[in-house]
């Protein structure tokens, strides 16, 4: 269990971080983030450009029932998450944390490059929504494999004394990816017309996706195994299988799905789907909304390797109390504040305010989760329970806002993310101390 020092990392040498110093830890983080950025830009380029091809693949209703079908889409993505973790995460704790990476990327890249040269509905009718749907599920399957492998590597990587800065890096990886998402939407409304953004300049952005990452597959050949996994395999830990985590870790497990299911939530509602948000209820056009969000997102960013630097001072115990506290204090005010605001600037500090609030989460999530898990069953511990609370909570987030608008009742959705962040708060507060607590054993 967590409190203790045992388990497979224990047996392993006590300097089992990459490297001699704090280039090689930065090239290693760097170099793993790299395809942490090109896997979560693919992800969020489809949200991003979901109001210009949704009428595509869904030509029926107006357009919060064509976002809803797109966001039904999305769902079932995530829901393909749980599935690719599990499968990932056992590959990642038997054949290294790097492959798992390569084979992750790869799949993100096939599903990229069938979105962006799928026919549409009018030209292969029924067809067109079930290739998107299963385009989603291959990048679902990914995505899921993707943060297990990703968010062990880093955490074994960063080195004990500042595990929080730089496993923070993740997240900020994630953000970029969706910031470059926003930033060739951005060029394209500026470039294109908007008949050409609707009728084919959707598509590159996925083309995009798929050259980026083939390009990072290759940078991913050239990264060097964790010593962490390799000290486990060469002491002969017992290799990962499903039984074993629910067996000996059902705590652990527990409350990486509890921190998930709050965290996940919330950082969809503030993120992804606040841009649909901004549009579709606040009623601001679609370039402000994703301006609004562009700045919004370049300062949660920025906030996020400062909060992973404070939890290495102080807890992350402390940061995760921050963070859900007061997720399930303020969702509701800011919600419907921004719901009413006519002003881009009010609208953007509303929105900053929503995602510093999640950056408690956000920055210290990779190295919670893996301090609680020994070597040999980490990545599959982190993956699995993460990816059904995100399938669960995150993946229906968008989902859930609209259905409640469309049963005029949008404000009940502010107060299902309040009552999530409350229940995580619950769980937060009874968490052990993991920087004190670390399976992961190093100096």
């Amino acid at each position: 269990m967590a409190a203790t020092e045992t388990g497979a990392d224990a047996q392993a040498p006590r300097d089992v971080a990459m490297g001699t110093g704090s280039w090689a830890r930065a090239k290693a983080i760097l170099g793993g983030s790299a395809g942490n950025l090109v896997e979560w830009y693919d992800w969020f380029a489809y949200s991003s450009f979901a109001l210009y091809f949704a009428p595509h693949f869904f030509p029926k209703g107006d357009q919060t029932a064509q976002l809803l079908q797109a966001a039904a889409v999305f769902a079932v993505g995530f829901l393909a998450r749980p599935v690719g973790a599990w499968a990932m995460g056992l590959y990642a704790d038997r054949a290294g944390r790097r492959t798992a990476l390569m084979v992750a990327v790869l799949m993100m890249c096939v599903g990229s490059l069938v979105i962006a040269l799928m026919p549409t509905y009018a030209q292969i009718g029924a067809f067109a929504p079930a290739g998107l749907l299963l385009a989603r599920v291959l990048q679902g399957l990914s995505v899921g494999g993707e943060y297990g492998a990703s968010a062990t590597y880093m955490s074994e990587v960063a080195g004990k004394t500042r595990r929080g800065f730089w496993s923070s890096f993740q997240f900020v990886t994630m953000i970029m990816g969706q910031l470059v998402a926003i930033a060739i939407l951005l060029l394209l409304q500026a470039t294109l017309s908007p008949e050409d953004l609707d009728a084919w300049g959707w598509r590159i952005p996925f083309l995009i996706g798929g050259v980026m990452a083939v390009v990072v597959f290759w940078i991913r050949r050239g990264l060097k195994e964790t010593k962490s996994y390799t000290a486990s395999k060469e002491a002969g830990h017992e290799r990962a299988h499903t039984m074993m985590l629910f067996r000996n870790h059902p705590r652990e497990t527990a409350i990486t799905f509890g921190l998930t299911a709050g965290g996940s939530l919330a950082f969809y509602a503030y993120t992804t789907y606040m841009q649909k948000f901004l549009v579709n209820t606040t009623g601001f056009a679609k370039t402000t909304a994703t301006g609004i969000i562009a700045a919004g997102l370049v300062t949660f960013m920025l906030a996020l390797p400062l909060i992973g630097w404070l939890s290495d001072k102080f807890s992350r115990k402390a940061t995760l109390i921050f963070c859900f506290g007061c997720g399930a204090a303020f969702t509701y005010p800011l919600m419907s504040a921004i719901s009413r605001v006519d002003n881009a600037f009010a609208a953007y500090l509303m929105v900053t305010a929503l995602m510093i609030i999640i950056s408690g989460y956000s920055a210290v999530s990779a190295a919670v989760k893996s301090e609680l898990f020994p070597a040999n069953v980490r990545a599959l511990g982190v993956a699995l329970p993460y990816a059904t609370a995100n399938a669960v909570f995150g993946g229906t987030a968008e989902y859930a806002a609209l259905w409640f608008k469309q049963q005029n009742h949008e404000n009940y959705f502010y107060i299902y993310v309040s009552v999530m962040m409350a229940v995580s708060l619950s769980i937060g507060l009874r968490l052990r101390n993991t920087n004190r607590t670390s399976l992961i054993l190093e100096d």
